[in-house]
């Protein structure tokens, strides 16, 4: 439902119902197993993911109640530094046309579009040199 809620203004019904395809019970089990996953949680209720797949930065979502607080900058933060203390020193990441300026603030910038059919997609990169030495 979030992802519907959230990427309407700029995706078809039909790209969100195939891209919800991708996060059924037994996809993200299945992703689990492939991939470093955290999580964000409030109240015993998990609000947030974001996942780390070699240098490629997967599934962020956050409940569209509680966007724009901080949320998905604190689950990037924690993607970023499991990257680079796994030796990673650009981070990749294909941003949907909706979570562009998202990842843009982040310091990402877009080197090319990508499309699947008429779903594009944006890709992302950020160097992670002196991700460990921010805090």
């Amino acid at each position: 439902a979030a992802l519907r809620q959230t990427n309407a203004k700029d995706y078809s019904q039909d790209i969100i119902a195939r891209v919800e395809q991708n996060f059924s019970p037994s996809a993200v089990s299945a992703l689990l197993r492939k991939r470093r996953v955290s999580v964000a949680v409030v109240r015993g209720r998990i609000v947030g993911t974001a996942s780390l797949d070699g240098s490629i930065v997967r599934s962020v979502f956050v409940d569209t109640e509680l966007q724009g607080r901080g949320i998905g900058k604190r689950l990037m933060a924690e993607v970023e530094e499991a990257a680079h203390a796994g030796g990673v020193t650009v981070l990749t990441v294909p941003s949907s046309v909706t979570a562009e300026p998202f990842y843009a603030g982040l310091g990402f910038k877009a080197v090319r579009d990508s499309c699947y059919g008429d779903e594009r997609t944006i890709i992302m990169e950020r160097s992670l040199n002196g991700v460990g030495q921010r805090r």
